[in-house]
Order: structure tokens, then C-alpha cells, then sequence
């Protein structure tokens, strides 16, 4: 599959959807509405099942997460990052390999798809992952340095290359929205 202008569109608003959640600005979930509305066709038409599915629940997600976002605090500010206990990573991480595992079982049995298992345990991953960041839970760019390493191999092995160069932009963008976020959750309330 060669690159389209269509790809370039998703790949352009998929890294103004990044560069704006890092700076915690609600209009990150349009841009990741457009990009992952896109990205659903495309990765349909590459055989990437579990990838096109996965795009449908961010459009969703993305609809949460602006609202979210914009409803803000309690007191009426913008919502606070937060962190998660030990104990409920360690359901996370189970639920994405077991969902993981069990989903691409099933799709190397019933499917043509590419790759099924790095799929389905990129998008078990990118499921829990996305609900982590529009509840801005401070660990989600964590789990998103493993999951778009793991993307990075898979859009490479289906020759989706700038697919995969957005992935390689957005592990190091999760680099930098750790390390922005993990500052504004230890930065005393005034």
C-alpha cells in the first residue's frame, strides 16, 4: 500500500491531536476525531481489522474526552491529572493481554488478518490507554511509549511508513507529555 493523501491528512491532524494533548488543550480530541475517523478506512483497506475498529472507539472517546476536558474540575477549573494505585495497572495490564490474546486467537481463526496478535494487543492496549488520557490519568503516556513501540512494528510489517513515522512522532511526544504532565500533577494548587 502505497502512501495516500488521505493517510498525510490523518498523519498531519494525528500529530495536532498529540501536540495539543500534551498541552492539556481540549481541541486535542477534534484533531483526533478527524485523524482517527481517516485511519478507520485506511487500516480497513490494509487488512488491519482490530486498528480500523480501534479508530471507531476513539471517535467516541474523543467526543468523551472533549467534554471531559471541557467540563473541567469540580470547582469549575480544568480537570485535574490524577494517578492510578498499583493495583488497578496491574488489571489494566492484565485486561489488555488477556483481551490481547484471546482477540487475536480469534482473529487468526476467523480472519485474513495482518498480524493478528501485535493487532489485537495494540488495540486492547490503545482501548485502555485512550480511556487513561481522557480521564487524564498521568501513567497513560507509560502505557502509550509500549503501545506505539508495538504500532511502529506493525504499520512498518503492513508498509504503512507514515503511519509508522507518526508513531515513532508520537512515542517521543509521550516522552515529553509525561514529563509536562508528571510537572503540572506535582505543582502545588494555588
Amino acid at each position: 500500500m502505497s502512501t495516500t493523501p488521505w493517510e498525510i491528512v490523518a498523519v498531519l491532524t494525528g500529530v495536532g491531536f498529540l501536540v495539543l494533548a500534551v498541552r492539556e488543550n481540549p481541541w486535542c480530541w477534534l484533531f483526533g476525531g478527524v485523524s482517527t475517523l481517516i485511519f478507520a478506512i485506511l487500516f480497513w483497506n490494509a487488512g488491519l481489522y482490530m486498528q480500523s475498529s480501534l479508530q471507531v472507539y476513539y471517535v467516541g472517546v474523543a467526543v468523551y474526552g472533549w467534554w471531559h476536558w471541557r467540563r473541567g474540575s469540580d470547582s469549575g477549573g480544568q480537570a485535574p491529572i490524577r494517578t492510578w494505585p498499583w493495583s488497578r495497572h496491574l488489571i489494566a495490564m492484565a485486561l489488555i493481554i488477556s483481551l490481547g490474546l484471546l482477540n487475536g486467537y480469534l482473529l487468526t481463526r476467523q480472519t485474513t488478518s495482518q498480524w493478528p496478535y501485535l493487532d489485537a494487543l495494540t488495540t486492547w492496549g490503545g482501548v485502555v490507554t485512550t480511556w487513561m488520557a481522557a480521564q487524564k490519568i498521568l501513567e497513560n503516556w507509560l502505557y502509550w511509549l509500549v503501545v506505539n513501540f508495538a504500532a511502529i512494528l506493525l504499520y512498518v510489517g503492513n508498509d504503512l511508513p507514515l503511519t509508522a513515522g507518526l508513531y515513532t512522532v508520537y512515542f517521543v511526544l509521550a516522552l515529553f507529555g509525561y514529563q509536562r504532565w508528571n510537572k503540572s500533577y506535582r505543582k502545588p494548587s494555588a
